[in-house]
């Protein structure tokens, strides 16, 4: 997989575009600005949005080809993103650190999953949020992108099972129109989740 990412990232176009992804979008500014955290953040898109707003932004992906993109993001929007190289079993997670974590199409195996899933909330100060979008398990066979395995998209017993421990305040299957750059684009079914530490 991290070659087939390295080769998706390759473009000197940013696959998924420039702009943060629109749920994202949407939460964050009636969110304080504290520390944040990006998963599998691919070129860097809403890590930079968030450090624009003044947040602390910590993200990782295991791409160089995504790493070497979002550097060059950062670098053009002049905003201080600490951006590691790791996979997500790698990744030194800081426990109660975290005012956000903010988790975008991060789809993995099931085990790979849960093991994120966990380290995201067990990452969140009290009172710290998650915030995710990815897609719906009806998402498959779509041409509007995401994962061709069943196994890999989302399903909301899935997330409020794994998510256990948080206070979900919203879980729900959307049907959006995507428009991120060439490979999230049409009518797609997602699942958003905004989910807080108590």
């Amino acid at each position: 997989m991290q070659q087939f990412w390295d080769e998706r990232y390759a473009s000197s176009d940013y696959v998924y575009g420039e702009a943060p992804n629109r749920f994202l979008a949407e939460q964050l500014p009636g969110i304080p600005p504290g520390k944040a955290l990006f998963p599998a953040e691919g070129e860097g898109r809403n890590a930079a949005y968030a450090a624009s707003l003044g947040w602390e932004v910590d993200a990782f992906d295991y791409s160089q080809a995504a790493q070497r993109k979002a550097t060059q993001l950062f670098e053009r929007k002049g905003v201080q993103v600490n951006y590691t190289l790791s996979s997500v079993e790698a990744y030194l997670f800081k426990p109660h650190h975290y005012n956000l974590v903010f988790l975008c199409y991060a789809h993995l195996p099931p085990q790979k999953r849960t093991y994120l899933h966990q380290q995201a909330a067990q990452a969140l100060r009290k009172g710290g949020w998650i915030l995710l979008e990815g897609f719906h398990k009806e998402q498959l066979g779509r041409s509007s992108g995401g994962p061709k395995k069943e196994e890999m998209l989302f399903s909301l017993d899935q997330l409020e099972k794994d998510f256990g421990v948080l206070d979900i305040r919203e879980l729900e299957k959307r049907s959006v129109h995507l428009e991120e750059g060439d490979y999230h684009q049409g009518e797609a079914a997602v699942v958003r989740m905004i989910a807080r530490k108590l």
